[in-house]
């Protein structure tokens, strides 16, 4: 019976990180969402900045063709670092950070860049729960036996923790 336990606790587990990881996916969602209003708004006034409005649309092309979480992150990861640019280069433009539409939508895409930063918190503490039942005793036997394995923590991608550089 106490084998039982075991087996449905990790099943649980499994559960909870799958489900914790649809709603990191729910908060990316959001952010595409948001992201071609912003750049819609900024693009008429800033046409020779076509370089970091085709990064924004690659960086989304390449997270929806991800299939695993590592690969998704790694493409969050270019999407963040693409923001960060169009960030960077509306500075330049004092008019276009007073229109209100882009002050309403860089505020709407900072709220989700903390809904974003609060959910990977959530899925990385449920992976942490679920890596360390598999690895304690007796449930490690267990796991082995019906093939649960290590899960992945989400991992911001390498080079995200510089801010973007942008050159004219």
């Amino acid at each position: 019976m106490a084998l039982a336990g075991i087996y449905n606790s990790l099943v649980t587990k499994t559960q909870a990180i799958d489900a914790q990881w649809s709603q990191v996916e729910t908060q990316y969602q959001r952010r595409f969402d948001l992201i071609p209003n912003l750049v819609n708004s900024v693009k008429g006034m800033m046409t020779q900045e076509q370089k970091v409005f085709q990064a924004i649309a690659d960086a989304r092309t390449r997270y929806g063709a991800a299939q695993t979480v590592n690969d998704k992150a790694v493409a969050a990861g270019e999407v963040e670092t693409s923001l960060g640019r169009l960030i960077a280069v509306m500075e330049n433009y004092p008019d276009l950070k007073s229109s209100q539409t882009v002050i309403n939508l860089m505020d709407e895409l900072a709220g989700t860049e903390n809904r974003i930063s609060v959910e990977r918190g959530r899925y990385n503490e449920k992976v942490r729960d679920y890596n360390t039942m598999i690895k304690t005793f007796p449930t490690n036997m267990l796991a082995g036996m019906f093939g649960f394995a290590e899960r992945q923590y989400f991992e911001s991608a390498p080079g995200t923790e510089k801010a973007p550089e942008v050159k004219f």
